[in-house]
């Protein structure tokens, strides 16, 4: 079987390559039957949160006199857990964010085909929110809630259909994303960050979140986005 692409032709490894592309896409993006709810892959311990699909990466920190060194994410790992070869080079954007004490971003997400990511907090500590709003989920309109910081290095894997967003708890943090589909502004969805339906326990008195984040829409209005 042949295709032809620009510039030539193609064969059966064109052909394998789409093949396998579709297979990552539906790892990154279905809704999966829950894995081992704990194991440990290569030295990195993958836990199973309460949100289907969500998954914590906690790495093993090597502290010695001058410090530490930590492997915080390995694309084997990653494509071990989900059973798919080439999963973790699906992901294509890296971005970087810093808050002060007391900020809140959120709760955002997208919709469409949605977005894989990674996230994890490079300084400081944020108390991180995942909302499920995937309306074919067994966890559908849950939300759990982590302790992302720099000392423990943990790493949140947040499938497509996922609410996201965070309060900083140190004088400032860095919060790091990685994400499978560049960032399309049309597609984004937020929900108030005090939306009396998802009644979100936030740590710390709010200090600062921007005018769009303010603005925000209603659980109701974003869940009508997934529908």
């Amino acid at each position: 079987m042949t295709c032809v692409v620009a510039g030539g032709r193609c064969g059966e490894g064109e052909v394998v390559a789409r093949r396998d592309r579709a297979q990552i896409d539906d790892a990154l993006h279905g809704v999966r039957a829950p894995p081992t709810r704990r194991a440990i892959i290569d030295g990195m311990l993958v836990v199973q949160t309460d949100l289907a699909d969500v998954v914590l990466l906690v790495p093993q920190p090597h502290r010695d006199e001058r410090g530490l060194f930590v492997r915080t994410f390995d694309a084997d790992v990653f494509d071990e857990h989900l059973g798919v070869p080439g999963a973790a080079a699906a992901f294509v954007q890296d971005s970087q964010s810093r808050s002060a004490r007391g900020v809140i971003r959120g709760m955002h997400g997208r919709a469409g085909r949605g977005e894989a990511k990674l996230v994890r907090c490079g300084r400081g500590a944020v108390h991180d929110v995942l909302v499920d709003i995937r309306p074919s989920s067994p966890t559908f309109g849950r939300a759990q809630a982590f302790l992302l910081d720099d000392e423990q290095f943990h790493t949140l894997y947040v499938p497509p259909g996922m609410l996201h967003g965070f309060q900083v708890l140190t004088e400032s943090a860095d919060v790091c994303y990685r994400i499978d589909r560049p960032h399309d502004p049309t597609e984004d969805v937020s929900v108030h960050h005090a939306d009396p339906e998802l009644a979100i326990d936030w740590p710390a008195p709010l200090t600062l979140v921007s005018e769009r984040d303010a603005a925000a829409g209603t659980w109701a209005d974003a869940v009508a986005r997934f529908a």
